[in-house]
């Protein structure tokens, strides 16, 4: 028989998944504990299954709460384009787009192109959260987010991608490191020396890592950070040396460092867009990805 969801339980239902507790479910969405646990229990009758398995801290949601989770996020971001759109007719406004993107394309391509689309399309709001490639492409498959931006990641959710820019690594050194003279440098010849890495997860980590253990040699990473000023300032201090996007250097003011070029053909990283395969965007996500892709 066809199920009859209400919104408003679903988004109660998807709270007590992410914070994995009624009572944390409850605060975050302001309404009691008890009023939420009814809901709960009319919805898994509704269903005839279990949600979650009730724990003596906590709540643990069952393989058919997260099949569940995943339709009710698309059924409530549904909601909330049509609203956004309905509103659009009367108020000349067409949408939200949820933007997930890495720190690279951030840093170097997306400001401009998100000014450009703005001021061409007034009325749209986009939210972007900065996160890792990998967390890019869950948030996009999961249905967190509309439009996804990273960069080298293997992509294990049969994402829809299209190509968006290329970045090219280069190294950053203090100016009296031993390798801040050269003309040029081998990733390899950066591996006997500390680096300054960006933070656990990153795709520029995840590559690393990889070419280093292909050289059979360990890429020694004396500290780690979130962002690129922070790695900049690191290199500075002479606490190590850095890999970063070289257009990203030049946000940053500093006369401290040397940029010296990789010779490696993977220094050359192509970053992509991705959406869900097979689903209908928004208007005002189509309109985003559409001016991505020329951007």
């Amino acid at each position: 028989m066809p199920y009859r969801f209400d919104l408003y339980t679903l988004q109660l239902f998807i709270a007590v998944v992410e914070e994995g507790s009624i009572a944390a479910a409850a605060k975050r969405e302001h309404i009691a504990a008890s009023a939420l646990s009814k809901r709960l229990s009319e919805l898994e009758r509704m269903l005839g299954m279990d949600l979650f398995i009730r724990r003596p801290r906590g709540v643990e949601a069952t393989k058919a709460a997260h099949t569940l989770v995943r339709g009710a996020r698309n059924l409530l971001h549904h909601a909330d384009d049509l609203s956004s759109e309905l509103n659009g007719h009367a108020q000349g406004t067409f949408g939200r787009v949820r933007l997930a993107a890495n720190l690279s394309s951030i840093a170097q391509f997306l400001p401009q192109a998100l000014r450009l689309f703005l001021n061409q399309h007034p009325g749209v709001t986009v939210d972007l959260n900065e996160m890792v490639s990998t967390e890019v492409m869950r948030a996009v498959a999961e249905n967190t987010a509309d439009i996804g931006i990273y960069s080298q990641a293997d992509d294990q959710y049969g994402l829809t991608t299209f190509p968006y820019h290329e970045d090219r690594m280069v190294l950053v050194t203090p100016c009296d490191h031993p390798l801040a003279s050269r003309k040029s440098v081998h990733f390899i010849d950066t591996l006997a020396y500390d680096h300054v890495g960006m933070h656990r997860g990153s795709a520029a980590n995840i590559l690393l890592a990889r070419e280093a253990i292909a050289a059979d040699r360990t890429l020694k990473l004396a500290f780690q950070v979130t962002s690129y000023d922070a790695l900049i300032s690191m290199v500075d201090a002479g606490l190590g040396i850095g890999i970063m996007p070289v257009k990203a250097t030049t946000l940053y003011a500093c006369s401290g460092i040397r940029i010296v070029p990789l010779n490696d053909a993977w220094a050359s990283r192509r970053l992509k867009l991705c959406v869900r395969p097979g689903e209908t965007l928004s208007a005002a996500a189509q309109s985003l990805l559409d001016h991505l892709i020329q951007k």
